[in-house]
């Protein structure tokens, strides 16, 4: 086991010790998870992230799991996002169990991703489409993972510190400001291979859905940019990849702002009188 490995094991060791018990609330209609049963209420259970010494080593490698840690321990927050050319903000909860809220810029429809259960709509296009009722409602994929996960982990805070941390020599470029807040700017470079492989917190499935998101026209490596401020914690993120070699270029530019983390959020299942089933149709694009 290498050094870099049994820093990371004992930092995610760490973690679970540290994190304290949070959770997303069930909606009128439904819960968070595809069993249906009721989840806690994030106004009861939600604590702050436990108080973190300070780690003796402050080199560029060693904040970089700092933050996996300190992201870990926090385990929600919202978020605005660019990926590509879309825009939009929403929710995502990443522990215990994934959910996400996301509302694209101009557009009146949303995505809900409750476990293993998935929502697409609450605009009045979609009540008209079905009928009256405001929402699809799509199952587990094949497998029995999270629908959309792809997109999950293209925005999942976690994943990129945990890609960053096992990353080799990250570079520390300075402080900067992100509005009011001071913050730290790093940067890695890594491949599309070594960023997958390095979620071994992720099922095989999830990692091939984010291996394809994320090479999408063979893209092979990665610049990855973090910002963060004075806990740690991950407040924006930056993720650049051109293909290399001959043929036409393909390009990635994704951007992740992250605030409120382990605030008091919530995101509900639409009522079942409002949702109509899916059946066995195929998860339609969201983002592309």
């Amino acid at each position: 086991m290498t050094v870099r490995r049994r820093s990371v094991v004992a930092v995610l060791g760490a973690a679970l010790l540290l994190a304290g018990v949070t959770g997303c609330s069930g909606g009128s209609g439904g819960s968070g998870t595809s069993g249906g049963s009721p989840q806690p209420s994030p106004t009861a259970s939600v604590t702050s992230p436990s108080p973190l010494a300070t780690p003796t080593d402050r080199s560029p490698h060693g904040v970089l799991l700092s933050a996996q840690l300190a992201m870990h321990t926090a385990r929600r927050a919202k978020f605005s996002y660019l990926l590509g050319a879309d825009s939009g903000t929403g929710m995502l909860f990443w522990a215990p169990k994934t959910v996400l809220q996301l509302q694209r810029s101009g557009a009146l429809d949303q995505l809900l991703v409750l476990d293993t259960t998935a929502y697409l709509g609450g605009d009045q296009a979609t009540a008209a489409r079905l009928g009256g009722r405001h929402w699809e409602r799509y199952g587990a994929v094949p497998g029995g993972d999270i629908p959309y996960s792809g997109l999950v982990d293209r925005l999942n805070p976690v994943v990129a510190v945990t890609a960053a941390a096992a990353a080799d020599s990250p570079e520390l470029l300075g402080e900067e400001k992100l509005g009011d807040t001071a913050v730290q700017h790093y940067r890695v470079v890594t491949g599309v291979d070594a960023y997958v492989a390095a979620q071994t917190q992720l099922t095989v499935a999830r990692r091939d859905a984010l291996r394809a998101s994320l090479g999408q026209g063979g893209l092979t490596e990665l610049t990855l940019d973090l910002w963060l401020n004075d806990k740690d914690q991950l407040v924006q993120f930056r993720r650049t990849g051109t293909r290399t070699g001959t043929g036409a270029t393909a390009r990635l530019d994704d951007t992740v702002r992250y605030s409120e983390f382990a605030g008091l959020l919530s995101v509900q299942a639409p009522a079942d009188t409002d949702t109509l089933d899916a059946g066995t149709q195929a998860l339609p694009p969201f983002v592309p």
